[in-house]
């Protein structure tokens, strides 16, 4: 029996431990690492190259979305799971068109997250079953030749989006700046550009863009300046 090793990534010790020892008690799913932020996950995936990924969408530095992102145009082989409390469309569209196989809900049994694991784990997608009824109800239209939904026009980059989830988090250009390590300039150029793109020109309207997106959940405690 093949062992499927698991990086898993959730910024709450209580759910990250708890998912630990839940996934230590099966014999063919080993956990090779742990992150506490979307950085950390990047990293942990480059590094221990983890065969699955189970994925929290709300992070600090940088949301699971972008994280996915990231690894995946690192490690194309890698599989995403993506947690999350809510079940909103955005996040779960987000989180397909970034590339992540599953969705579950942080809720879900722990015979279903074993089997999400080893179903995505073979290739296959895995949604919790309240999102799988919901995405079989699109409208064909809506959907690519993968049955993923397709991207929205607007596209952004890997350092717009950094940027974004950070103007969204109530930081201010400064403290954009120190977190990403480049000039308050650079933030305000990608700022500009953020709201030429999204033709948004408010802090409060990027914020609001930033949640229907998926790049971070409705239930983070925003500061709108």
């Amino acid at each position: 029996m093949k062992t499927i090793t698991v990086l898993l990534a959730e910024d709450h010790t209580i759910v990250r431990e708890g998912f630990r020892k839940m996934l230590e008690l099966e014999d063919d799913i080993e956990i090779v690492g742990e992150a506490q932020n979307g950085r950390e996950a990047v990293a942990a995936a480059v590094k221990l190259r983890p065969d699955v990924v189970l994925m929290d969408i709300a992070m600090p530095l940088l949301n699971g979305l972008e994280a996915t992102h990231q690894i995946l145009k690192t490690r194309p082989e890698a599989k995403v799971l993506m947690l999350s409390a809510h079940s909103d469309d955005a996040y779960v569209d987000k989180a397909t068109e970034m590339g992540a196989l599953g969705f579950l809900l942080k809720q879900t049994s722990a015979h279903e997250v074993c089997r999400a694991i080893r179903d995505v784990h073979n290739g296959k997608t895995f949604f919790s079953s309240s999102i799988s009824k919901r995405r079989d109800r699109l409208h064909p239209q809506s959907l690519d030749r993968g049955g993923n939904v397709k991207k929205a026009a607007v596209q952004l980059t890997s350092r717009e989006m950094e940027v974004l989830q950070l103007i969204a988090e109530g930081k201010a250009n400064k403290e954009t700046a120190s977190e990403l390590g480049i000039g308050i300039k650079t933030v305000e150029k990608h700022r500009e550009h953020l709201m030429e793109k999204l033709d948004i020109h408010d802090t409060a309207g990027l914020t609001r863009y930033a949640i229907s997106a998926g790049i971070i959940e409705s239930s983070v405690q925003l500061t709108i300046v």
